[in-house]
Formats: structure tokens, sequence, C-alpha cells
């Protein structure tokens, strides 16, 4: 994955994390992810495709997934309900498409509708041939991983259904 692409999550998720909820985030080493398995309990996902194909996936401890949207919804929302969901779903959201926008050579990527995932021992399935990229994150309202597998799609931009199929 060209490293190019991890600057603007990071960037990204110290932007949204401050201005939505003047929340502080640290970022730690980004490393090459082995385990398919998401890192943590609560996973907000969404797809990418265009320019660039793949996944980006925001990882919580539950504990730190409650803190995170009682601050975010100004409220505590309890897991399980729609509520909680649209939250994380929002803030993976709002992290891809602030993220995408700052990717260089004007590269046109459509994100997808962001789906969540709430549950101890959950798999969300990536593409193979791409290295799954981990960027641990602390705040003070505990840790959190971005997990990115996204890769630049060769030729002019537009996805073919082949190469759609292949991803």
């Amino acid at each position: 994955m060209d490293p190019a692409f991890i600057t603007p999550f990071i960037t990204s998720i110290q932007n949204v994390f401050s201005t939505m909820m003047q929340l502080r985030v640290d970022i730690g080493t980004p490393a090459i992810k082995k385990d398919p398995a998401p890192t943590y309990d609560v996973s907000g996902i969404i797809g990418m495709s265009g320019d660039v194909t793949g996944s980006v996936t925001l990882s919580f401890p539950l504990a730190t997934a409650k803190n995170v949207v009682a601050l975010f919804a100004g409220a505590p929302l309890e897991p399980g309900t729609a509520d909680f969901a649209d939250a994380i779903g929002e803030l993976v959201n709002m992290v891809s498409g602030n993220a995408k926008g700052q990717f260089t050579g004007g590269k046109k990527v459509a994100i997808s509708c962001p789906s969540v995932v709430v549950g101890s021992n959950h798999l969300v399935a990536r593409q193979k041939d791409v290295p799954c990229i981990a960027i641990p994150c602390k705040t003070d309202c505990g840790d959190l991983v971005i997990e990115i597998v996204i890769r630049e799609v060769a030729g002019t931009g537009a996805v073919t259904p082949s190469q759609a199929a292949a991803a």
C-alpha cells in the first residue's frame, strides 16, 4: 500500500475528533496487521471505490466506543441500539470522507454507506492481496485503531467489472 494513503487518515481522525468532540487523538506507529479479525469489539466499516478501492475500519473496545459515542451524541447511548450504531457509522464516514479529500492527484473516490458491527469475535472480510495497515490511536476516552485496506486502481481511474469482481 502506498504510504501516501496513510497520512490522510491520521490527519482526518485528529481533525474530526478534535472538531466534533474536542478530543485529542495521539497516533501510534502504523504497522501491517496479520490477524484478519478486527482489533476490538465495535467496528465501523466503510468501503471505497473508484480510483482507490478497499475498506476502512474504525475498531473500538466497547468501553471506548461507549465513551466516544456519549461525547459525540451529547448523551450516553446503549450499544445495540440504532442510535449507537448510527454514531459509530457517522464517525467512520466523517474520517473516511475527510481522508479521501486529502488523497493526492485528484483521485475520484466514492465511499459506501457505513456498516457497524457490535460484538466480540466478529470478522471483517478484506482483500487478500492488499495489506491491512493498523494505526493505533489513544484518546482520553480510550484506545481505538484505524484499519486501512485500500489500493490504487491502475489505469484511467475507472473500475471495470472484472476489477470490481477481483477486489
